[in-house]
């Protein structure tokens, strides 16, 4: 029986028992004996002690078994390679998975095949024994709910409160996650700044990871890898700020003409279709980009006898300024209509115009959500990869010409980390290097901008 076939199982029990619950509690009613709660809570609270303790064995045990699989595999390894000085544990799990799976890319030695005959067995049994242990957990728990059901048991309380914890835990898995993301890049950069000083790479000019150069550090000698990240982040902030300066007024202005001038059917019809560059692929902003914003930007630039790059940051800020409209003109029109019209009938009664009741009350009351959609901008415009990679190029340029290639963070991390990398070596941990300093410099630009919020916040509440 296998894993989805259990957890479909699981969920028909869970639905019996909800049938069950809310049925006795109907009966019950309709013999004259009052229940505390209505019968869907009855059902409710059953199916879901049926439900959610089961399916978190289930979760578990599938997530487990692959652990202890592979600790039980390496067993099989004899001592002549466990010891070898180019073993690797995953590449030797992956030949006996690969053996598991069907999958031969030519003769393995023996040992790999016991360890994938072995593997299978195991398989096997911890099938049958999750299939024995969730069931019987989900018939356990959902009986022992069931019995607990009667007039006097508060179902709808018990539901609720299990909700809560349902609520509460995933809020708890969102904030644990952060903190793992952030620990790992910590971790990760601490390595890395073994290996190189943390002032070449903060405030190096020349980014050069294409030779392993890790041996030098510390010994004040330049050697052929260099890891200054200045250039990454002049190019990641010079195409930010390209596509900031077209989505942002372009899209603040739609949401005020969105928001105050224009007419139920205008605006039925507007804002979809600005909503509609939101749900583009982004590697279709980057062939528009590459195809026909660069060249067009080329052509132009060489017809006024400037010298411009075949890839360019101004052709990547352009398109990504455009990708990003959406962002900045549907939050900022959601937070001008949310304005209370007391506001603007109260400056109508003091005789301002509209035009200045929009640039002397509505937005000042509206910047903390036009701060917010901003910010948003922001950040997708500092993650964005798929234009940069195709418009602006790979190359490492110290320039604040937008004219000129330049790179991105976020470019440079999926460059590294493409293909099979060793981990130990300071390339690729350049790559958690730079992750951090983007998480850093953005969290600081964050706190900036919360602080602009509760200046106006306070003086309108």
């Amino acid at each position: 029986m296998s894993t989805p076939v259990i957890a479909l199982v699981v969920l028909l029990i869970s639905l019996v028992y909800f049938f069950v619950g809310s049925r006795l509690n109907n009966d019950s009613t309709s013999s004259g004996i009052r229940y505390h709660s209505r019968p869907q809570y009855s059902g409710l609270y059953a199916a879901l002690l049926a439900f959610i303790p089961s399916s978190l064995l289930l979760v578990a045990l599938s997530l487990g078994d692959d652990l202890v699989f592979q600790r039980l595999a390496l067993e099989f390894v004899p001592e002549t390679v466990s010891t070898a000085e180019d073993f690797q544990k995953t590449i030797v799990l992956a030949q006996i998975e690969n053996v598991v799976d069907g999958i031969n890319f030519g003769e393995q030695p023996k040992w790999v095949y016991q360890a994938a005959e072995a593997w299978q067995g195991w398989l096997s049994t911890s099938m049958i024994l999750k299939a024995v242990s969730v069931i019987s957990l989900c018939l356990i728990v959902g009986l022992f709910g069931f019995l607990k059901l009667g007039p006097n048991f508060r179902s709808r309380n018990a539901v609720e409160r299990i909700i809560i914890l349902i609520l509460a835990s995933s809020s708890a898995i969102a904030i644990l996650t952060t903190i793992g993301i952030v620990f790992s890049v910590v971790f990760e950069s601490l390595r890395f700044f073994a290996l190189v000083p943390f002032t070449e790479f903060l405030f190096g000019l020349t980014w050069n990871p294409q030779f392993e150069g890790a041996e030098r550090a510390g010994s004040g000698q330049m050697g052929l890898a260099t890891y200054g990240s200045i250039p990454l982040f002049v190019g990641t902030f010079l195409i930010s700020i390209v596509a900031l300066s077209v989505a942002v007024p372009v899209g603040l202005f739609s949401a005020i003409y969105l928001s105050e001038y224009a007419s139920s059917r205008s605006r039925s019809v507007v804002k979809p279709l600005l909503e509609i560059l939101a749900g583009v692929p982004t590697v279709v902003y980057g062939f528009f980009a590459a195809l026909t914003v660069a060249p067009f930007i080329r052509s132009t630039g060489m017809s006024l006898g400037l010298d411009v790059a075949s890839e360019s940051a101004l052709a990547a800020g352009l398109v990504m300024g455009i990708m990003i409209i959406p962002f900045v003109s549907s939050l900022s029109d959601d937070v001008i209509n949310a304005v209370p019209q007391s506001l603007r009938d109260a400056a109508y009664g003091l005789g301002s115009t509209k035009s200045e009741t929009i640039r002397r009350v509505v937005l000042p009351a509206a910047l903390p959500g036009v701060v917010a959609s901003v910010l948003l901008a922001v950040s997708r415009a500092v993650g964005e990869t798929m234009i940069v990679v195709m418009a602006a190029g790979l190359a490492a340029n110290l320039s604040l010409n937008p004219l000129d290639a330049v790179t991105t963070v976020t470019s440079q991390i999926v460059t590294i980390l493409v293909g099979d990398q060793e981990f130990e070596s300071a390339k690729t941990l350049s790559a958690f290097a730079l992750a951090l300093t983007l998480i850093v410099i953005t969290l600081g630009l964050n706190f900036g901008a919360l602080q602009i919020v509760k200046k106006y916040r306070e003086q309108y509440e």
